[in-house]
């Protein structure tokens, strides 16, 4: 479980997050769910402590990892995988080295088991046979799979994704759902799926969490998002995404 209490975060005297607690337990899915700008990428970061925080706990299966330095931390980020909204592939390697990066940062594999390894990642995400491929080459939706065969590579017990379906097409996105999906019910990952996009909320969720002026407005399930009677919940809900939610 990934437990986050009363976390507090400024950037130049701004607040972005004002007490957030949350939640994550391996096998569930947690939506968060804000505008943008107020603060759901950077609770992602905050618990792999590419963000400090200013105040508040974090603890991860157990362990408080609050204070922990940059070498702590190391082990605890294997198991997280992160899936950026960007994809932030490397331009320069091509699909098996990208996805190969974590194995070659983190492990001492020989070559064999690296290429088996990431074999087994681009078949999960239905890419079998893309690794001599380049990013130049590839889809907006195909970047996002890549990506994710990197995130899932080294068999993490959590994943992150930040806007995963943000800018692709219908169609597209419902590969990415399903993707999400699949890792839950395969392998039990616990996932934190940062969105503004209430739709595709729908189709992975089990909780839903919403963020306004940095604190939770809102926290329960899909159903009891639907029956909210919070006018800022019903905006966005009938909008499409959040952004369209009034005050």
């Amino acid at each position: 479980m990934i437990e986050l209490y009363n976390i507090h975060k400024s950037f130049e005297g701004k607040p972005v997050l004002k007490g957030v607690n949350l939640k994550i337990g391996q096998g569930e899915t947690l939506v968060i769910l804000g505008r943008s700008g107020c603060g759901k990428s950077v609770t992602l970061k905050i618990i792999l402590r590419l963000i400090k925080q200013d105040l508040g706990r974090i603890v991860i299966d157990g362990e408080d990892t609050t204070n922990y330095t940059e070498d702590q931390m190391l082990p605890l980020r294997k198991k997280i995988g992160m899936l950026f909204q960007g994809s932030a592939l490397f331009d320069s390697m091509n699909v098996k080295e990208n996805v190969a990066y974590p194995l070659r940062e983190h492990l001492k594999l020989p070559e064999d088991e690296v290429s088996q390894k990431v074999a087994q990642a681009l078949s999960f995400v239905e890419l079998s046979g893309a690794e001599q491929t380049m990013p130049s080459e590839l889809s907006g939706g195909m970047k996002k799979r890549v990506a994710l065969a990197r995130a899932i590579v080294l068999e993490p017990r959590y994943m992150f994704y930040d806007e995963p379906t943000t800018g692709l097409d219908p169609l597209t996105s419902r590969k990415i759902n399903e993707l999400i999906n699949k890792l839950k019910d395969e392998y039990k990952v616990g996932s934190i799926v940062v969105t503004h996009e209430i739709a595709n909320a729908f189709k992975v969720a089990d909780r839903f969490e919403v963020i306004k002026d940095g604190e939770i407005l809102f926290s329960g399930t899909a159903n009891e998002l639907k029956g909210s009677k919070l006018k800022f919940v019903q905006d966005f809900i009938k909008g499409g995404t959040i952004e369209n939610a009034n005050q």
